[in-house]
């Protein structure tokens, strides 16, 4: 799934092309990718001559700042990517109109389409059509229960230590699921935990509740390292991710533990290991990275 420097990459790359421009038409083949209106025509006729006056991120949703007080959530979800260029449809399949990057199989599962007022286009890929399109009214969005609850973003200068430990504070369970919970700090998710845990040498399924005051700080920073270095390199592209262009991230370079299961640790040599709980997979170090 897109973590947030996927999402920031993709926010930045939209904000480049597609600022300013207006929306003259929408095609889905998917159509309940839509959940808001659920009602495809009316989400069509609503959006139509719409400018995007605003792209920015929220957690790992992209959200346009529309003219007429509304506001257009995408969340990509597991496999989903948003692109920009021009495609034509020919048979029963949109075939980008020149040749490169979007033509990688990855990039041609395209189920949702917006269409600008300068023949661009938005389109969405995702393999496994679990990506969801929300057309909100911007106030009701920003007040809405699901967003006040997000955790607080982790880039943001106002994400000092004092408020990582806040955020932390009196919760319980694993440290590897505590921060990727996006109820407690938002956009951390499979790739980025991994990775900040192994600088901040701290075991995936060690109690949140016992960490000290030193792994704390080694955490918090680790955290802002990763996530940094991530939105610096474009993302981490190991499997579904591309850019607005259909190009790979970087981020798969720097990669210390994430998908390296037996390989050897950068920093102590030991053989990466895997464990799963919580339904997802964590990596780690078994040597540098301590006990549970």
């Amino acid at each position: 799934m897109p973590e947030l420097p996927e999402v920031q990459t993709t926010v930045k790359g939209l904000t480049a092309k597609v600022l300013n421009r207006t929306f003259v038409d929408v095609w889905s083949d998917w159509e309940k990718m839509v959940k808001k209106p659920i009602n495809f025509r009316l989400f069509r006729k609503e959006i139509t001559g719409k400018k995007i006056n605003k792209i920015w991120r929220r957690a790992k949703n992209v959200i346009f700042g529309l003219s007429g007080g509304y506001s257009l959530l995408i969340h990509m979800k597991m496999t989903g990517h948003l692109m920009v260029g021009v495609w034509n449809m020919k048979g029963n399949k949109w075939l980008p109109e020149k040749p490169g990057p979007l033509e990688e199989k990855i990039n041609t599962y395209l189920h949702f389409m917006l269409l600008l007022d300068n023949k661009k286009m938005i389109a969405l890929s995702d393999v496994r059509k679990f990506a969801k399109v929300e057309l909100w009214n911007t106030e009701e969005l920003l007040a809405s229960k699901e967003f006040l609850a997000l955790g607080p973003e982790p880039m943001e200068k106002s994400f000092t230590f004092g408020e990582f430990k806040k955020a932390l504070k009196g919760k319980m369970g694993r440290v590897k699921q505590v921060i990727m919970d996006p109820y407690v700090i938002a956009g951390i998710g499979n790739i980025y935990s991994s990775e900040a845990l192994w600088w901040a040498k701290i075991h995936p399924q060690k109690s949140v509740a016992a960490l000290t005051e030193k792994e704390l700080k080694s955490l918090y920073g680790a955290i802002k390292k990763v996530l940094a270095a991530g939105i610096a390199l474009g993302g981490e592209s190991f499997a579904d991710y591309r850019n607005v262009d259909g190009k790979k991230g970087q981020f798969d370079d720097e990669r210390r533990v994430y998908q390296r299961e037996d390989e050897k640790c950068f920093r102590c040599g030991a053989n990466i290991k895997r464990v799963m709980f919580g339904g997802r997979s964590a990596f780690f170090c078994p040597k540098c990275q301590g006990h549970t």
